[in-house]
């Protein structure tokens, strides 16, 4: 049908202070939670699997890409990261890491952009009408 009810859009944050600090007056002492609606929760991990699946199944995603990823976990990253610093030490090669904080890069995304991807990936039109009400209208209350 392409439609994520309005419900599920909804978020209630609450601001809750972190535990034994000097001082609370900076906005690191605080630690935001977002409160959603559970069965959209539940809703969502389901599309979530069947979405990875597909890209998945129809080699979409990167073999490379290990974050997100059912089956491939943080100790896989680690594993091949040793794997490419050995093979650089083998060859008498430098190497170095730079490692970049992403936490705020999916809110972020323009969603356009996303759903030209999912297009491209060869999601039928009604997901691609889904995505774009699931991304519409969203709201946050603060408690």
């Amino acid at each position: 049908m392409g439609y994520w009810p309005e419900h599920f859009k909804e978020s209630t944050s609450i601001i809750i202070p972190k535990p034994n600090k000097v001082s609370y007056n900076t906005p690191k002492a605080f630690r935001p939670i977002v409160l959603l609606n559970t069965m959209g929760k539940l809703i969502e991990k389901v599309i979530s699997h069947r979405l990875q699946f597909h890209l998945s199944a129809n080699g979409f995603l990167n073999p490379n890409q290990l974050g997100g990823i059912r089956q491939r976990s943080t100790i896989d990253a680690g594993m091949y990261l040793i794997h490419l610093i050995r093979t650089g030490w083998a060859k008498d090669c430098y190497t170095s890491v730079i490692a970049f904080d992403i936490a705020q890069f999916f809110p972020l995304l323009n969603h356009n952009f996303l759903l030209l991807c999912l297009a491209k990936a060869g999601l039928k039109a009604n997901i691609l009408k889904f995505f774009r009400n699931y991304h519409s209208n969203r709201s946050t209350t603060y408690a």
